[in-house]
């Protein structure tokens, strides 16, 4: 049997000797459609689950949040994970596993970050190439990415680094298609589309589905969607990773060259060595994590405010805050009081479905 790579290479070929018009639209949502099973083969090995991560390879998840660093071996990825745990760690717990060490977990506004160096993702990973395949399950479980360049050739390996993660199924600042789909048992494929479709078209939407082998199914377009998008919903493994490109080097070049980087969306200019700028890209990962910051009171204290509990922006109920702490906290939770943004009165009473706002002070009463 041909081998999946030699597939691979050769629906890419064919893919780039198609002109993209109207008329082709069609045969290209199909390959692109072939392509995207091909490399969901390589990523997870049949007969597998999902994303499979190897044996004894998964780095214990501590703290509120885990970043994973990816760059080429010489821009001084090492150097700047070194020197920002070295700056910033209040545990130096070299977690030794298999195949990866985490360099260590940082304290950011009262937060534990867990810095990660994803090795050996760049070029051949998603082919299956190495010890690819188990780090990638790993930077799948990020909350952000950040890719480290070298400010002097930045580009061509942004574009590689890129290229590799987006066929790993991590889609990089981006959020999920406006798609509606649900698979039916029958009634075959129901096709809406709310606005003007550039790209796609009924044909189209269901040769991709036909590849998939579903012939009944809801489809509602929310907004001019690609090929990609459509397959990405079908697919259904995709994750959607915030990403800060960070420009290291930037002693070697000049202030009017700076001025344009950081004009580059993203894209946060340091140096590692000379730690500079360090602030700055602290902020930025600080801004796109998303975290929200919960200070908890004992009765009759005062707020702790060293140590808050950190949830991400998506679950920040007081529910949530409650799972965070104790799973079985919520089942002698009576009510709460929270002092904040998120509530009109100063304490304010609320229940388990109240939605915290970051900063926020709050007061368990139990049964």
């Amino acid at each position: 049997i041909m081998s999946i790579l030699a597939k691979i290479a050769e629906i890419e070929n064919e893919m780039n000797r198609t002109q993209k018009n109207k008329a082709t639209a069609h045969h290209l949502g199909l390959l692109k459609a072939r392509l995207a099973k091909l490399r969901r083969e390589l990523i997870t090995p049949k007969g597998g689950t999902g994303g499979g991560t190897g044996e004894g390879f998964d780095v214990a998840k501590t703290g509120d949040a885990r970043i994973g660093f990816v760059g080429f071996p010489s821009v001084g990825k090492s150097t700047l994970l070194s020197n920002l745990a070295g700056v910033y760690s209040e545990v130096a717990a070299y977690e030794f596993t298999t195949l990866t060490t985490v360099p260590g977990v940082i304290r950011y506004k009262g937060a534990k970050i867990q810095l990660l160096d994803l090795p050996g993702i760049i070029e051949g990973a998603k082919d299956g190439k190495g010890r690819g395949r188990q780090v990638i399950a790993v930077a799948r479980t990020c909350n952000l990415i950040l890719i480290v360049l070298d400010v002097l050739k930045p580009l061509g390996h942004k574009k590689l680094i890129e290229h590799e993660l987006e066929g790993f199924g991590i889609r990089l600042n981006k959020q999920p298609p406006n798609i509606g789909y649900k698979k039916k048992d029958k009634g075959g494929i129901n096709f809406t589309a709310t606005c003007a479709q550039s790209e796609l078209d009924v044909e189209t939407v269901k040769t991709i589905l036909a590849e998939y082998k579903i012939h009944n199914a809801d489809i509602t377009l929310r907004g001019d969607v690609t090929a990609d998008d459509l397959i990405d919903v079908v697919e259904g493994n995709r994750v959607y990773i915030p990403c800060i490109f960070v420009l290291n080097k930037i002693d070697q070049i000049s202030i009017e060259e700076l001025d344009v980087i950081y004009k580059v969306p993203h894209c946060v200019p340091i140096s590692a060595h000379h730690r500079w700028n360090f602030d700055d890209l602290l902020e930025k990962m600080w801004d796109y994590l998303q975290l929200v910051r919960i200070y908890t009171k004992p009765k009759g204290q005062l707020p702790d405010y060293t140590s808050p509990v950190v949830l991400p922006t998506m679950y920040t109920s007081v529910e949530d805050f409650c799972l965070k702490i104790h799973k079985n906290l919520i089942k002698e939770f009576k009510y709460a009081l929270v002092w904040g943004s998120s509530v009109k009165h100063n304490p304010q009473k609320v229940g388990k479905d109240h939605v915290l706002d970051d900063e926020d002070v709050i007061q368990l009463v139990k049964k």
